[in-house]
């Protein structure tokens, strides 16, 4: 059966004691998770370091990276589970994005170009 595709928003906070390269790998490891699932990544954001608003597993800091992209249900249960065993990441969130958050981004793309 073919799932219907929908597209969702990730944002993985990496934990801090990670180097620069460890967090990169980590996180190409994602993105190529995704593509080898025949996922369409639409945006790839890395927010760098920032503070925390509470501490996460005794942690101030983390290192932010935004994903956007097209895939089925199926694959982000899969990714989330992925995530959830991974010590390398302290927090993450995806969201399903309605038709609002999508031409948001449209526009907000537009205008910046």
């Amino acid at each position: 059966m073919n799932e219907i595709k929908r597209q969702y928003e990730t944002l993985i906070i990496f934990t801090p004691v990670l180097s620069d390269e460890q967090i990169k790998n980590s996180y190409n490891e994602y993105i190529n998770y995704l593509i080898d699932k025949n996922t369409n990544i639409i945006k790839k954001e890395k927010w760098g370091i920032k503070k925390l608003a509470y501490t996460i597993k005794k942690k101030k800091n983390g290192f932010f990276y935004l994903l956007q992209y097209i895939t089925n249900v199926s694959i982000i249960h899969k990714l989330n589970l992925k995530m959830i065993k991974d010590e390398r990441i302290i927090r993450f969130l995806t969201v399903k994005m309605n038709k609002f958050a999508i031409e948001y981004y449209l526009n907000f793309k537009k205008k910046n170009e």
